[in-house]
């Protein structure tokens, strides 16, 4: 019907298609609906390390070694269960005087250190975690990151919603252009669910006060884009 064709034109265009090429495909009105939930994060890291300096790269290695074993035996005794922390990026560096002149400056030195990586599943702990790490030598506290392991699932519930967005909107558009809606001929979500929290903590060696962390909310965010068939009204 010439109806048709002057409808399926104008979504075309509205579609960054042209009207010469409306009739090669199904005449469709596209949106994306959005919802969104919030969520307490369930999963804590903490990225610790130690540094040492030493005349000599043994002095720096054996003393870098012994105060990560300080480290891990604190986080055991602790009731960290072992496969919940690592270590990782193990460094000796040699240290060099300041450069004064052309030539090349002395190494004075050599630093080493070596960082551990722990993870907990009770986000409540982390700062009791955190006055562990400092107590047993750890100088350097890294990233602290927050995570809602369950984002997906927890967002089902928002999946549905979006559609319900997504179909409000189509009805407008619809209505707007005097037609109706068909059948979905395609639903695709977009984005991923899986927000992640990343906080730094500056600690001296000796805490002067227990660490106040506060992991707070995630809002887990999902986009569904839907096509939906259109046709005239009936008269």
């Amino acid at each position: 019907m010439k109806s048709n064709a002057i409808i399926a034109a104008i979504f075309a265009a509205a579609l960054g298609a042209t009207p010469a090429l409306a009739d090669d495909f199904p005449s469709a009105v596209s949106v994306s609906g959005e919802a969104s939930v919030s969520a307490a994060p369930d999963l804590a890291q903490i990225d610790a390390g130690v540094a040492n300096d030493a005349k000599t790269a043994k002095e720096a290695s054996d003393a870098n070694n012994a105060a990560m074993g300080k480290v891990l035996l604190a986080l055991k005794s602790a009731g960290i269960d072992e496969k919940d922390y690592q270590t990782s990026r193990l460094s000796l560096q040699p240290q060099y005087a300041p450069n004064r002149s052309s030539g090349a400056s002395p190494v004075v030195g050599f630093r080493a250190s070596n960082r551990v990586t722990v993870k907990t599943r009770d986000v409540t702990k982390v700062a009791g975690i955190i006055d562990t790490l400092v107590g047993a030598g750890a100088n350097d506290i890294g990233n602290i990151s927050f995570e809602v392991t369950q984002a997906s699932k927890l967002l089902d519930g928002a999946r549905e919603q979006a559609l319900a967005d997504a179909r409000r909107k189509a009805e407008i558009y619809a209505k707007a252009a005097g037609v109706t809606l068909g059948a979905p001929l395609s639903i695709s979500e977009g984005g991923g669910p899986m927000p992640l929290f990343k906080s730094r903590i500056a600690a001296a060696p000796m805490a002067a006060a227990p660490a106040q962390v506060a992991p707070g909310e995630e809002t887990l965010s999902v986009t569904v884009n839907v096509s939906w068939a259109i046709k005239a009204k009936e008269q």
